[in-house]
């Protein structure tokens, strides 16, 4: 009996898979654990390499996005756990025994999940907006917790957590959500209102080979805000945490407001003494915000043509 399933949802990231395959074969004192990859559509050579990859369970859905790949893959598991990273989330080698430590120091709790530490790949650039997205919120968060701390639901990082098999089972992710954003963290609420508690581990760690700029990031955050909406309308009492009541209560950055904050913020990413956290925040928030607006709009129109 495997006590891990590592499933990983794909989508046109072969080169960078390969290398998560790799280094999962290079555990150190890993438990017995099995590999499961969930071929989310994907355009390029993803299937048929994946075909003749020896040692792993490999299934081709058609394009549904993670949430759904990643339920697919519970279905398929038969650890006692499920770990989740992605594609381009890199273990190092002694990821899995740290996180069966934190399992083992639990007894085997099925309301105990496991959240490791994701950081960027040492000795590649990152910028000072990348080490804000990183550490305060926006993408992560681990400036805000501590080291074995028992952290609340919106740490629920699909790049790197475990989690009980039947718990997940019983509670998937619903794949409602269109694009990988909030589907994680209102599973998390979910299972929070049934006893969930995660424990971080910074010693289970993995690699994000994904940079991100001032400018893919915001798009990212306007789908965000978007996906906001639908979490929204799934759990109203949400509303303050999703930003809804200051949606109502301010007035967004017109677009020469938008223009200056984000030429400051592409400064303050090419040079980092001329970072501000406060101007990335700001501008990162107009984002998400402007998508939380369009996509009440989008519910609410839906609303009303199904009355």
């Amino acid at each position: 009996m495997n006590l891990f399933s590592v499933v990983i949802p794909t989508y046109n990231r072969l080169d960078m898979l390969l290398r998560v395959l790799d280094a999962l074969e290079a555990q150190v004192d890993a438990p017995p654990f099995e590999v499961i990859v969930i071929n989310d559509g994907s355009t390029d050579d993803t299937a048929r390499v994946m075909a003749q990859r020896k040692g792993i369970t490999f299934r081709t859905q058609p394009n549904g996005g993670p949430g759904r790949a990643r339920n697919h893959g519970v279905s398929l598991a038969n650890g006692t756990f499920v770990v989740f990273i992605g594609d381009d989330t890199v273990p190092e080698p002694r990821f899995l025994a740290e996180h069966a430590r934190v399992h083992a120091e639990a007894n085997g709790d099925p309301l105990v999940a496991c959240l490791g530490y994701t950081g960027w790949p040492e000795g590649e650039r990152v910028t000072a907006f990348m080490d804000y997205i990183n550490d305060y919120g926006l993408q992560f968060g681990y400036k805000l917790i501590e080291d074995g701390a028992v952290v609340p639901f919106n740490f629920f990082y699909t790049s790197n957590i475990s989690i009980d098999r039947n718990l997940l089972a019983a509670q998937p992710f619903d794949t409602t959500f269109p694009s990988a954003a909030w589907e994680d963290i209102e599973l998390a609420y979910r299972l929070d209102a049934q006893g969930l508690k995660i424990h971080y581990n910074a010693r289970a760690v993995t690699r994000h080979y994904h940079p991100m700029s001032v400018d893919s990031f915001s798009r990212r955050q306007y789908t965000v805000g978007k996906s906001g909406a639908i979490f929204y309308q799934k759990h109203p009492e949400l509303g303050h945490f999703l930003g809804v009541f200051e949606l109502q209560s301010r007035q967004l950055a017109d677009e020469s407001g938008l223009a200056r904050l984000r030429r400051k913020a592409r400064l303050g990413e090419r040079f980092r003494l001329l970072a501000r956290p406060k101007v990335f925040e700001t501008l990162m928030r107009e984002h998400y915000l402007r998508g939380l607006r369009d996509g009440l709009m989008n519910v609410g129109q839906a609303m009303h043509a199904a009355d």
